[in-house]
């Protein structure tokens, strides 16, 4: 009988590695597999799926090691650049540049609907349904209606928004002093932002008397940013591309002591929270905390300042020749009522805050393109001056 049964021997030689009924499948990855994984063969969706991953990552360390190269070779031709100097200044301006222009003309469709949903509240239900009809009615170029002077626009107010924070950050720090700059540094952030926001909104008035007027008229009343500023002032003078400013400073400058002051106290926030100092952190985290800073300030911003906003373009829309600013106002008011200054508002939170956290990305990865350290962190450390010593009250 023991022999109708193979042997203990014979079953091992026949489905060994080592018998030639047993093929193997090489391993293509050059990893050995563990017991607890299962064979790639077997699972070709999960194989496709490693590879992708694979692949992913590959491209992602290409890219990383393409901006290493493309940064050494900026900061070799700029040469070193020391803080608060001037070429600090100038890479700070550029970078604003660059975080403005581009964020604010790729969220012109959002901005179009909002505008004209301020204008008129019953024109749309919803963002979707607009742009479906504007589509309909103007084509894909009529959802970017108002991309060219908003780009030149905020562009310019970008540079010196950044630039001139940067700026006057450091010149009241030293008119403050130290200890004063470091006790009251929340005051200092407000001051430094409404300083410059006060010069940036003079350089984007003229662009956003234009773009509001294309955005709320349909069709639009004019071709493009040249041809609308050739309307404007044919029709009203130079001034007219300025009779938005007082509202424009109404809105900008609140928001920008709120996107700058809650910025930095929440990026202090985020990095007292994490393990360790931000020097600890690369540079992926860092751009990170911005985004995250920057989103979450965003939202706030967009509350305080959305009144003025609607104003701004009830003003830029239907102002009358010749009407003195605070009538205009009184009259507008009137037709709308309070609840008609927030026409709009879900739409400015969704679109600000996806904006602001965009912009500090934008922003603080030039910074480190050009080898400076991002915006805000932690608090620097009290000095002996701000340290009670023993005895003193």
């Amino acid at each position: 009988m023991p022999l109708l049964f193979p042997t203990q021997g014979t079953l091992h030689d026949i489905f060994s590695s080592q018998s030639p009924l047993v093929r193997t499948r090489p391993d293509t990855n050059g990893t050995q597999r563990t017991p607890h994984q299962a064979r790639s063969e077997l699972y070709p969706v999960s194989s496709v799926t490693d590879d992708a991953k694979a692949k992913a990552s590959n491209l992602s360390h290409e890219a990383a090691a393409e901006f290493q190269k493309a940064s050494a070779k900026a900061q070799e031709k700029a040469g070193t650049i020391e803080l608060y100097s001037p070429k600090y200044y100038a890479a700070c301006t550029f970078g604003g540049l660059l975080a403005c222009g581009t964020t604010h003309t790729a969220v012109t469709p959002l901005d179009l609907v909002k505008c004209r949903r301020q204008v008129d509240s019953k024109l749309y239900k919803g963002n979707v349904e607009a742009w479906r009809m504007i589509y309909r009615a103007e084509g894909f170029r009529g959802i970017y209606t108002g991309a060219g002077p908003t780009f030149w626009g905020y562009s310019a107010q970008g540079a010196f928004k950044y630039g001139g924070y940067e700026f006057f950050k450091h010149f009241y720090s030293e008119l403050a002093g130290e200890d004063a700059a470091y006790r009251y540094k929340t005051s200092l952030y407000l001051a430094a932002s409404a300083s410059a926001e006060f010069i940036a909104d003079v350089a984007l008035c003229p662009m956003e008397a234009v773009k509001v007027r294309m955005q709320t008229t349909m069709p639009p009343f004019a071709s493009g940013t040249l041809d609308g500023m050739r309307k404007i002032t044919s029709a009203e003078g130079f001034a007219g591309l300025y009779k938005g400013l007082y509202p424009l400073w109404a809105r900008q400058i609140p928001y920008t002591m709120m996107k700058f002051a809650s910025f930095e106290t929440i990026v202090e926030m985020i990095y007292g929270y994490m393990p360790g100092k931000k020097a600890d952190y690369g540079k992926g985290v860092q751009t990170g905390v911005s985004f995250a800073g920057g989103y979450l300030a965003g939202i706030l911003c967009a509350i305080v300042s959305h009144p003025a906003d609607v104003m701004v373009s009830k003003l830029n829309a239907n102002r009358k020749a010749g009407e003195a600013f605070g009538s205009a106002m009184g009259r507008i008011y009137k037709d709308i009522g309070f609840s008609g200054l927030w026409n709009g508002l879900p739409v400015r939170i969704a679109m600000i805050g996806t904006l602001t956290g965009l912009q500090w990305l934008v922003y603080d990865s030039f910074k480190i393109f050009m080898g400076l350290p991002t915006t805000g962190g932690a608090a620097p450390p009290p000095t002996a001056a701000t340290e009670k010593k023993p005895g003193m009250p």
